[in-house]
């Protein structure tokens, strides 16, 4: 690794998409939050769209008026690689990732800039694993995917967890989530995408394993666990198929604090078992549907893109995420908790990786990483001090 130097780029920060629905929310976030060293810039197809947002953004704090905005499209590769060019973190919300992504991809990892996404898409994350982690590998560009509610609470909470347990012992970890909130036309259009293509999902997943380095004498696993009923949670777990369990899988295979035998259950944490079994019948209904061009047409039609839940709703909608872990004859309860998953915190996630990226002393890595491996104690607590709850609900504190 040999990691390129940025120091002379215009912008630390650009975030590319921002007047979507996820992308104005962390450009809010960043106008309240953002240091006030920090150059950062807006990006995205339409500089009209671009000004009314940097208008509202001024309401929050009048220096942004003065914040740039650049235009570039997913469909003009030369607009991306000018972009990725002039900045040393780029944050993109443009998807679903799998139509619109690698080209952003591409040109980070060949300048030696950081990228940051939102993604849950397995096949997107897998096949730019294939085409580009070498290449961010030999730049220096760090390529973080699924920086929102997929994978950072999940992700950080299992890496929180194992940091409280005994070194050098087999570790078990079951993750229970549980929470309320509504859906995106964006988050909808990927998650479509994803339950679309099992296929070439699973052709992907095939391929990276062909070629991705095994820990070298450890064991690492996230099988997907059998249904069961928890005591220690108080709730029924339901499989869930999601991106989460190959993440914090990959954070594990990096991190030799994972010791030498590590397993990963991720659960949807269900109250009553009726709502469990309703749960698991409607993912499968709707899973169905989506092989159903006309019918993936309709659903995707129920929420446009660019919509999303009520500022009103979203102050309503709640997180918590359960990991029950065993290791050197200890058992550990913990929790990282916050407010509305999918936008407000998500967005207060994606910004706080961005700005870690960009100004915190950080661990040397390059290529396709996931967020523990990339930041770990730095975006913990980043996000900690924003306002996200990471606790100990039962068990003792290593002295």
């Amino acid at each position: 690794m040999r990691r390129q130097d940025t120091s002379g780029r215009a912008h630390d920060l650009v975030l590319y998409g921002a007047t979507g629905f996820a992308g104005a929310l962390t450009a809010e976030y960043l106008a309240r939050h953002a240091p006030k060293e920090c150059r950062w810039a807006l990006a995205g197809r339409s500089t009209g769209k671009l000004e009314r947002l940097r208008d509202r953004l001024a309401g929050i704090d009048p220096a942004c008026a003065d914040v740039p905005l650049l235009r570039a499209d997913s469909d003009d590769p030369d607009s991306l690689r000018a972009l990725a060019a002039d900045t040393r973190v780029l944050a993109t919300t443009v998807g679903p990732y799998l139509l619109h992504g690698e080209p952003l991809v591409a040109a980070c990892a060949a300048a030696g800039t950081d990228y940051l996404d939102l993604t849950g898409e397995p096949e997107f994350i897998d096949r730019m694993y294939l085409r580009h982690h070498a290449t961010a590998q030999a730049s220096g560009a760090r390529l973080v995917h699924a920086s929102g509610f997929d994978s950072v609470p999940h992700d950080l909470g299992v890496f929180y967890t194992v940091g409280l347990l005994p070194e050098g012992v087999p570790l078990r970890i079951d993750g229970f989530v549980r929470g309320s909130g509504m859906i995106s036309g964006g988050t909808l259009a990927s998650a479509l995408t994803v339950v679309s293509r099992p296929l070439p999902m699973a052709r992907a997943a095939r391929e990276r394993r062909s070629v991705e380095p095994r820990p070298v004498g450890r064991t690492v696993r996230a099988p997907f666990g059998p249904p069961l009923r928890s005591g220690e949670t108080s709730t029924w777990g339901v499989p869930l198929p999601t991106l989460d369990p190959q993440v914090i899988a990959r954070s594990a295979a990096a991190l030799e604090r994972y010791g030498p035998d590590f397993r990963y259950r991720h659960y949807a944490g269900v109250r009553r078992l009726p709502v469990a079994v309703a749960g698991t019948l409607g993912a499968g209904a709707l899973a169905a549907l989506a092989q159903v061009p006309p019918a993936r047409r309709w659903l995707a039609g129920r929420v446009q893109p660019g919509e999303g839940p009520s500022p009103e709703r979203r102050a309503k909608s709640w997180f918590a995420v359960r990991f029950v872990a065993t290791g050197g004859g200890r058992q550990l309860i913990t929790e990282v908790s916050g407010g509305d998953p999918g936008y407000e915190e998500t967005a207060k996630m994606f910004a706080e990786s961005a700005l870690s990226l960009a100004f915190d002393d950080l661990p040397e890595t390059a290529g396709q990483v996931t967020s523990a491996v990339a930041m770990g104690d730095a975006l913990t607590d980043r996000l900690q001090k924003a306002g996200i709850t990471f606790r100990v609900v039962q068990g003792r504190l290593p002295l």
